[in-house]
């Protein structure tokens, strides 16, 4: 007998009975203009899913009308060109808010797409402001190329594509586009890594529904704002799905298996945890293979970032493990579990060799070697409508450039977290490593500007000692982050990965230069301006009627925190 299933009550949806999809391998198309097998295209495209056995068919946008979207294969130094297809509608199914940047006069529907970890040029970066409609008809103001060129000079990782359309970013990621690039190399291969049918991409996001089945996106805060609709400070949903499905399983063989983790979800944040207590073999992170494997009972994975695991099932015949999330943040016993294993599968052939102790040797940044630290703290203030808004560096993101790292430069961030709250803080063009965390004395630095430690540094966390592009800013802390500038000049951006934030102007531009050494900003200790002394020139701004409402409200915004 059927269930009476309503796809708006997840008590009601029974988990662990859709079989987990692997997403396909996107096929290169023959062009004479790009060298063979190297030419890919994908169309972005209105369809329909069906993320349950008991749901109705829902309403998405993907890659070629699936999700999550095609897998792209990738091999190091070997370059890929990527044609973006914008055939969605011009009419969004999700609420657009006409108050944020490029929603309030551009059109409604536009998309670029940033290959998320990439090394490559800017002009094929998906800046949110390189933005495109259906054939090409209005374009952003960074609009460049119809063919992304990524050149694929770095280390084999886990990467992923995803739309990034300015002011729009949450909306279309939440709607279905996002996709695997996973980059390959010679040393995968030497280290004999499971692979193949023993290798599986996991994209673990979290979602809404209306009983009908349809994808439910908040139009509105849950508090009064005069913005309809308005966008929310985050949006959190009540089911998991993996791949698209909601609470799948997969049949395993007892051997090792290679899991690729991305957490492509809004604001959801996942601590990874196997039912068994069995440990994790993590074998890399956001920016590829770790220098040594690392046993880890737990992995904490805020939106965006990855992790590249191996589980070994070889001792675990016939049992059941179901995958946890042990985070938190949102508790719920729906969300508290992700997928489910089973070990029924007959072994087919050998398992894979054991996973080596070292896997890529150490070349790690030295900070002795930084041209430049830059203190960037995270902030909280309102907008012009009373909403909650959080700004990187005090600064809204048309504010002029402020981070402005040279060519072939190192440098030092101290990401400071004024807010209540984390942040996943990405970094574009750049891989980086955590250096340390350190609690400071928030009332002091947002009073008088001045930054003094309270507690002795923190390593990073056991999981994050990798190769990132996203970092963990945890509230009152300074998060030290170390970056090499390399190959690349021209514009970039760095913005918290909390969609509906990235959104709301919790985001900057980045511009590499050549030929020139940073200018030096203030450094942890030295005498910062303090928020009370802006708070009380916008009073003064305000006073003076000599100046136009428009700048006004953007003085209001810069400095009002």
């Amino acid at each position: 007998m059927k269930p009476i299933v309503n796809p708006a009550n997840p008590a009601s949806i029974p988990k662990f009975v859709d079989k987990l999809p692997k997403p396909p391998i996107a096929r290169p198309v023959p062009h004479e203009d790009y060298p063979k097998n190297s030419y890919f295209e994908l169309k972005m495209e209105a369809a329909y899913h069906r993320f349950h056995r008991h749901f109705p068919l829902s309403k998405v946008w993907g890659y070629n009308g699936i999700v999550p979207g095609p897998t792209i294969e990738a091999v190091k130094d070997k370059s890929s060109y990527l044609k973006y297809i914008n055939n969605l509608p011009t009419k969004h199914f999700l609420p657009i808010d006409h108050t944020l940047h490029s929603a309030i006069d551009s059109e409604e529907v536009r998309s670029v797409v940033h290959l998320h970890g990439a090394h490559v040029d800017w002009e094929s970066d998906g800046h949110p402001e390189a933005w495109y409609t259906k054939n090409y008809t209005f374009t952003g103001p960074k609009f460049r190329r119809q063919v992304h060129h990524y050149t694929n000079h770095q280390p084999s990782a886990t990467l992923w594509y995803h739309d990034h359309a300015m002011a729009l970013t949450r909306l279309n990621v939440y709607a279905g586009l996002a996709g695997f690039y996973l980059l390959r190399d010679t040393l995968e291969e030497r280290l004999q890594l499971p692979s193949g049918p023993y290798e599986m991409p996991l994209m673990i996001q979290d979602k809404l529904f209306n009983e009908d089945g349809s994808i439910f996106y908040p139009n509105a805060p849950p508090f009064p704002v005069p913005v309809h609709p308005s966008i929310t400070p985050g949006v959190v949903g009540n089911t998991i799905l993996v791949n698209g499905k909601v609470w799948p399983y997969m049949r395993v063989e007892p051997r090792k298996y290679r899991f690729r983790i991305v957490n492509a979800s809004n604001r959801r944040g996942y601590v990874l945890k196997l039912s068994n207590n069995q440990p994790f073999i993590q074998i890399g992170t956001d920016g590829g293979l770790l220098s040594n494997r690392a046993d880890i009972a737990s992995i904490g994975l805020l939106p965006a970032e990855r992790t590249d695991i191996v589980i070994d099932f070889s001792k675990l015949k016939g049992e059941v493990i179901t995958l946890l999330n042990t985070d938190e943040e949102f508790p719920d016993e729906h969300t508290k579990v992700i997928m489910q294993f089973r070990v029924d599968l007959s072994l087919n052939g050998c398992d894979s060799p054991d996973i080596p102790d070292e896997l890529y040797p150490a070349m790690d940044l030295h900070e002795h070697h930084a041209h430049i630290t830059r203190d960037l703290p995270l902030s909280f203030t309102q907008d012009q409508y009373g909403r909650p808004m959080l700004l990187l560096n005090d600064r809204m993101y048309h504010d002029p450039t402020t981070e402005k790292p040279s060519l072939d430069s190192i440098e030092i961030w101290n990401i400071i977290n004024t807010t209540p709250f984390i942040h996943p803080i990405h970094v574009h063009l750049v891989q980086f490593k955590i250096l340390e965390r350190r609690p400071f004395n928030v009332e002091r630095y947002q009073n008088e500007g001045v930054l003094e430690y309270t507690g002795d540094p923190i390593e990073p966390r056991d999981y994050e000692r990798g190769w990132k592009d996203v970092v963990k800013t945890d509230a009152g802390m300074v998060t030290k982050i170390i970056m090499h500038w390399k190959e690349f000049t021209g514009n970039y951006i760095w913005h918290c990965h909390f969609l509906e934030h990235e959104d709301h102007d919790m985001m900057r531009p980045i511009r590499v230069i050549s030929d020139a050494h940073p200018v030096q900003t203030p450094h942890s200790g030295e005498p910062h301006e303090p928020p009370s002394a802006l708070l009380q020139a916008n009073k003064e701004v305000n006073e003076d009627d000599s100046l136009s409402n428009e700048n006004l409200q953007v003085e209001d915004k810069n400095i009002d925190n």
